[in-house]
C-alpha cells in the first residue's frame, strides 16, 4: 500500500502524493487510512511545519476506485466497515499542522472530501471538482453535509450536493470552495507552504486551528472567553518573545516546534 501513497519531508515541510495515476488517483479501501497515518506522522514530527497534498500524473484524486465500485455491497462496505473521523480525512482538520491541497487535476467524490478537508485548497486553472454521489445513486458521503455549508454557505452546498456537477476552477473559487487558481497549483502551494514554515508558529497555528473546529458548538461569549484565556496563555510562550526580538534585530524568526 505503501506505494499508492508516496511521503516525504524537505524544509519544514512534508508531501503526500496520492500515487495511482493511472486510475486518476482514485482511492482503494485502506488508502483512507493509511492517508490519515501519515498525517499523524508528519503532525507528530517536530521538523514538519506543513503538509502539502497532491496526487501524481494528471489528477487529484478522481473518488473511490470504479473497480471496487462494481464489486457491489461487500467492496463498497470496506470503505464504510470501522471507520470514523479520526480515519478518514476529516481528520486534517484535527491536527495542528496546517494542510495545504494542490488540487491538480480530476477531483470527485471521496477526492471532493479529501481535498475539501484541507485548511488551504490550491486549484489548478483547468481543474473541475464535484461531488458526484447523487449521480451514482450515493448520499453525502464522508461528513461533507457538515463541511460544505460552511465554506460555501448553505444555499451552494445544497446545489453542489444535490445536482452532482462538476464546476470549474473559477466556480469554485467565486463561492469560496477554493481559495486560490493556479497555472501550477503545486508550485503554488509549495510556495505557500515555504513561507508557512519560515514565518508563522507553530504552536499559533495549532491554537488557531482548534479554536476554528469549536467555534461550530460555542456562543459568540464562549469563543470570546477561550480566546481571552487563550491569549494570556499565548503571551507567556516563547513564540511572542522570538518574533518580537526578530522584528528589533531586522532578522528571520525562528520560532520553536509546537510543544518545544
Amino acid at each position: 500500500m505503501t506505494d499508492e501513497i508516496l511521503y516525504s519531508v524537505a524544509d519544514g515541510i512534508a508531501t503526500i502524493t496520492l500515487n495511482r495515476p493511472d486510475r486518476m488517483n482514485a482511492m482503494l479501501p485502506g488508502m483512507g487510512e493509511l492517508y490519515v497515518e501519515l498525517l499523524q506522522q508528519a503532525d507528530a514530527d517536530p521538523a514538519v511545519r506543513v503538509i502539502v497534498v497532491t496526487g501524481a500524473g494528471k489528477g487529484f484524486c478522481a473518488g473511490a476506485d470504479l473497480s471496487v465500485l462494481a464489486e457491489g455491497t461487500s467492496g463498497l462496505n470496506k470503505y464504510v466497515d470501522e471507520q470514523s473521523v479520526e480515519t478518514l480525512p476529516f481528520y486534517a482538520l484535527m491536527i495542528g499542522t496546517p494542510v495545504v491541497t494542490a488540487i491538480n487535476g480530476a477531483c470527485a467524490g471521496i477526492g471532493f472530501v479529501l481535498a475539501s478537508c484541507a485548511d488551504i485548497r490550491i486549484i489548478g486553472s483547468g481543474v473541475r471538482m464535484g461531488t458526484t454521489f447523487s449521480r451514482l445513486g450515493l448520499v453525502a458521503e464522508y461528513g461533507i453535509a457538515w463541511l460544505l455549508p460552511r465554506l460555501v454557505g448553505y444555499g451552494n452546498a445544497t446545489e453542489l450536493l444535490i445536482t452532482g456537477r462538476a464546476i470549474d476552477a473559477t466556480e469554485a473559487l467565486r463561492i469560496g470552495l477554493v481559495n486560490e487558481i493556479a497555472e501550477d497549483p503545486m508550485a503554488r502551494a509549495l510556495e505557500l507552504a515555504r513561507d508557512i514554515a519560515d514565518n508563522c508558529s507553530p504552536a499559533a497555528m495549532a491554537s488557531m486551528k482548534g479554536q476554528l473546529l469549536r467555534v461550530g458548538e460555542q456562543t459568540l461569549p464562549q469563543a470570546v472567553d477561550e480566546s481571552l484565556a487563550m491569549m494570556k496563555v499565548s503571551f507567556g510562550l516563547p513564540d511572542l518573545a522570538e518574533a518580537l526580538a526578530a522584528k528589533s534585530d531586522k532578522r528571520a524568526v525562528s520560532f520553536p516546534a509546537r510543544g518545544a
